[in-house]
């Protein structure tokens, strides 16, 4: 199982570079990372953050989709390969927005923390359910590339590098304060040399 989880701190640090540089190869990293973790933290009884990790696999299906797609769009657009395509695109959360993303983590926490307290032995049920709500949301702001998705990573890795001490997961608690300082990265990088979009398509 610590093979395993070595494997899965080294990919993990090689989306997470992927991610700042928006490479779409992060999003099969991606899979396999989560796919990795599905099964670390079913073994470490960190249930929520194990299913956390079954939506990342799935919706890093979606995310390359979605990158994809908008990469083609740009060719059919321009007739040929978009000289923007190697370019850091984002956009920003609107104040609807931003109330609909509050309103999703509430609804995922209270929901998560429920299911973890009554149903399951996990340890830490609040924790675990408050890094999970978040991720979900998270990762969907990053397949949409809203730059405030960075924001809250730095909130939840923080939170995951205690939370996964408690569970003695050290090489994870490791990369997840790689993750932190890669997230705090990642956010200057998009707005240093990203462009700024309100398209929607993103």
């Amino acid at each position: 199982m610590q093979l395993l989880e070595y494997f899965g701190v080294l990919t993990g640090l090689l989306y997470l570079f992927l991610e700042i540089r928006q490479h779409r190869a992060m999003w099969v990293v991606g899979f396999l990372t989560s796919l990795v973790y599905v099964f670390v933290f079913f073994f470490s009884k960190i249930y929520a953050d194990m299913g956390l990790n079954i939506y990342y696999v799935a919706i890093s299906i979606y995310g390359f989709w979605q990158w994809t797609r908008r990469r083609e769009v740009e060719t059919a657009q321009n007739g040929e390969a978009a000289p923007s395509q190697e370019a850091i695109l984002y956009r920003n959360m609107t104040p609807l927005l931003f109330a609909g993303i509050c309103s999703a983590i509430l609804a995922l926490f209270a929901l998560l923390y429920y299911f973890l307290h009554y149903f399951t032995d996990s340890p830490i049920p609040a924790g675990d359910a408050f890094t999970t709500a978040v991720g979900i949301v998270a990762t969907w702001m990053l397949a949409r590339r809203i730059i405030e998705h960075w924001i809250f990573w730095i909130i939840v890795n923080c939170v995951s590098v205690y939370l996964y001490y408690l569970r003695g997961l050290y090489p994870t608690m490791f990369l997840y304060i790689c993750y932190a300082i890669l997230a705090a990265v990642g956010l200057y990088t998009w707005k240093k040399k990203g462009i700024r979009t309100h398209d929607s398509t993103l």
